[in-house]
């Protein structure tokens, strides 16, 4: 039985049972069959794919990188230029709006030094100048109890502004008495905590070193009596100073170090001749009450 044959454009379809290849003539699979299959790339590009995403990919990293930085450098050139042009906030009031203080008078016969100050002390500060020598019933001129660091400054160095800038970072506490015996001896007592020992010898040592050039002692001193020899000196200054038209005078000194505090005792006298029995017995005492 014969079969009706239907040619398309690309395929030859017996009816009812399509050919599985095209239609093509005998030269033209000769052709196909003889003629090697074309690629888009030849085998060196395919070796070289590799490397070239590799810099594809490291080239998009650092592109991806940078923008990044320069997207955070811009926003914080924005926020601060935003910043800038703003009213500052203002701060929330003190949840405390009146500091207990003492109220300011005028001074009388019973103004002190420690009334005058009373904003400076504190607990501690008391404690150190319950270690002082007591002063004398009677005695004139006196004074007992802290004392700030610049009123000492002013009183014992050359250059007040550096001492209390030291005095600031190694130094805790001062405390003073002072009293007149008579009209010719005048004691004055100084007690200086440091935060631990380093600071008190280093404050003994300098006092050690400056006290034998002539504007001070003028010699080198001796050890005190009852003191250890490392830490406890005396001096009697060489010649009395002496002004016109003054009386002349003469200062003695005693310098200990315990623990970290070291103790000043001074000894003056206006007539020139210092008794240096007294000098160390005030030594001694004070010593014991620490």
């Amino acid at each position: 039985m014969g079969y009706a044959r239907v040619t398309s454009p690309r395929f030859s379809v017996v009816w009812g049972t399509p050919l599985e290849h095209e239609q093509t003539s005998p030269e033209q699979r000769k052709e196909g069959e003889s003629a090697p299959e074309s690629t888009t790339s030849d085998t060196s590009d395919i070796s070289a794919t590799p490397a070239a995403r590799r810099r594809r990919v490291r080239r998009t990293t650092l592109l991806i990188a940078g923008a990044a930085v320069l997207g955070a450098l811009a926003g914080t050139a924005t926020g601060y230029a935003v910043q800038y042009h703003r009213e500052p906030t203002p701060l929330p009031p003190l949840a405390q709006q009146k500091m207990d203080g003492p109220k300011p008078a005028a001074m009388n016969d019973a103004t002190s030094h420690r009334s005058i100050n009373a904003h400076r002390w504190h607990k501690a500060d008391e404690d150190l100048a319950k270690k002082l020598l007591e002063v004398p019933g009677g005695a004139q001129d006196s004074f007992s109890g802290p004392v700030s660091t610049d009123t000492f400054s002013a009183d014992y160095f050359l250059e007040p502004s550096q001492a209390v800038g030291s005095l600031i970072r190694q130094g805790k506490r001062l405390a003073t008495a002072r009293w007149a015996e008579n009209d010719r001896n005048f004691v004055e007592v100084n007690l200086l905590q440091f935060r631990d020992r380093a600071g008190a010898d280093d404050f003994y040592t300098d006092i050690v070193q400056y006290m034998p050039e002539k504007d001070h002692a003028g010699n080198t001193g001796k050890d005190l009596p009852g003191a250890p020899s490392d830490f406890g000196h005396m001096w009697i200054d060489s010649k009395a100073h002496q002004e016109p038209g003054y009386h002349p005078i003469r200062q003695s000194r005693a310098v200990v170090r315990r623990g970290d505090i070291v103790m000043s005792v001074k000894y003056t006298n206006n007539r020139g001749e210092i008794d240096e029995k007294a000098l160390v017995e005030l030594a001694k005492r004070q010593m014991e009450r620490l």
